[in-house]
């Protein structure tokens, strides 16, 4: 065989197998995020553990919006102390104040990144999209707790305060809404 065609097939498997990795890292990256806390990511969960601590972690809460999002949204309050353990509740405002039906994803992480797989979700509204109608405002809710564990972690012993941040993105309309949204007027054939 050409030594140059065996080199060039050798060539064009190793770029195959590469692509194919390429495409398998961005799954097993948010997997291995979601199982690890690594980045700040979070867990989530049905309930809470029953296990409540008596020592309290001070959360606060931020949010932000991608660059093309035209909302209006922030955390309904800044911050709160809760029990390691204990269920919390929080609220998100958001405000479309546009003249058309806007969708959008939020996007979120916990600082530090050592309490991202303490930080558990049991419900939340980044969990699916969420439709504003024209001039609609919105209070979304997040229920989570932190995990006990936390206070036995190496690291996360150590954590005194989280963040919880969201930014939302403007995503494509479900079909059911785009399919309401006025069109422009079709090209007149002259």
């Amino acid at each position: 065989m050409n030594p140059h065609v065996k080199t060039a097939g050798q060539l064009a498997g190793v770029a195959v197998v590469m692509a194919s990795l390429s495409f398998a890292a961005v799954p097993f990256y948010d997997w291995f995020c979601r199982v690890t806390g690594f980045g700040g990511t979070t867990a989530t969960a049905a309930q809470a553990p029953g296990q409540v601590l008596d020592r309290t972690m001070r959360i606060r809460f931020d949010a932000s919006l991608g660059g093309d999002m035209p909302w209006q949204f922030k955390p309904a309050q800044r911050q709160m102390d809760i029990r390691i353990g204990e269920t919390g509740l929080a609220f998100y405002e958001a405000y479309n104040p546009t003249d058309r039906v806007i969708a959008g994803t939020a996007s979120y992480n916990v600082t530090p990144d050592a309490a991202g797989g303490y930080f558990t979700k049991i419900d939340c509204f980044c969990f699916t999209q969420q439709v504003l109608q024209p001039g609609e405002r919105v209070m979304m809710p997040v229920t989570f707790f932190i995990d006990p564990s936390i206070v036995t972690d190496r690291e996360g012993k150590f954590v005194r305060e989280i963040t919880l941040s969201y930014t939302f993105h403007t995503t494509d309309l479900p079909e059911e809404h785009a399919a309401a949204e006025p069109q422009p007027p079709a090209p007149v054939a002259n």
